[in-house]
């Protein structure tokens, strides 16, 4: 009778440090949202770093820029990872959400470029030529001030990012502004003399910022870097706080450096 106390003792201790063992091994789980490129290549990279923390990173791969501030705002995701500041003011204001930008939480910057399968400089855009823009306001008003910056119309205010087609006040070449929505951009290139794609849709494509695009923005003191996004209920909860961290290390860095070769750049 005493054995076999004894050994149901030892039974129930054994189970008790399991379990002690597997709380102390458990896994937060934080769900974010990114576009494929570079924003889940990046956050993989992490995710080793994370899980030593005590932090399951979980990425859901989203490729549209509407959906990742919807699945946060409706708490079916902790946060997200492929827009800038631009973006998600107005995403807020047409959509009324409250979505709010991590603090500190700066990643990267990518240049916004210009590409063409019918010329090779932008000097040889003919009359009447379609140049397809992105149709969200702010990066229509990012591609309408890159093609004025080279000169291929004149805006109303150089310095508004939020510049629309309305604020054209000068169209030399009488191009066509055609919108369209950012992911359909690489895919209308064979229909369009011009599309200016973001970097993360362009690289999706294959496309290689430093070699193909005509023209491109610099990234010296840009608006558009992209950050960590979420909610205020758990914007600084620890395990977003262990995100941006691991996120602004110098490995993440010469991560970047040297995967994308320039066409996506540090912005910390």
């Amino acid at each position: 009778m005493l054995f076999s106390f004894r050994r149901a003792f030892s039974v129930m201790t054994l189970a008790a440090v399991a379990g002690l063992g597997a709380a102390a091994h458990a896994q937060e789980v934080l769900r974010v949202a990114a576009s494929p490129v570079p924003h889940a290549e990046i956050l993989e990279f992490i995710r080793p770093q994370l899980k030593a923390q005590g932090v399951d990173l979980q990425v859901r791969v989203f490729n549209d820029y509407v959906q990742p501030n919807l699945a946060v705002s409706d708490k079916q995701l902790d946060a997200n990872f492929f827009q800038n500041r631009p973006y998600l003011e107005s995403f807020n204001k047409d959509r009324k959400t409250d979505i709010v930008e991590v603090p500190n939480s700066d990643v990267h910057i990518e240049p916004f470029g210009a590409y063409s399968q019918k010329i090779r400089k932008a000097s040889e855009l003919r009359e009447g030529a379609v140049v397809a823009i992105p149709s969200d306001p702010s990066n229509s008003g990012r591609a309408l001030s890159l093609l004025a910056r080279e000169g291929l119309i004149k805006l109303k205010d150089p310095s508004n990012i939020k510049s629309t087609a309305r604020d054209i006040v000068s169209n030399p070449k009488k191009l066509v502004i055609r919108e369209l929505e950012s992911a359909q951009l690489p895919r209308a290139l064979p229909d369009v003399d011009l599309a200016l794609i973001n970097t993360n849709y362009a690289l999706e494509a294959k496309l290689d910022p430093g070699k193909d695009a005509l023209f491109i923005e610099s990234g010296q003191k840009s608006p558009y870097a992209n950050f960590i996004a979420s909610r205020k209920d758990n914007a600084s909860s620890p395990a977003v706080a262990k995100l941006v961290a691991a996120l602004h290390t110098a490995e993440v860095r010469k991560f970047i450096q040297d995967k994308y070769k320039g066409a996506v750049i540090p912005a910390f």
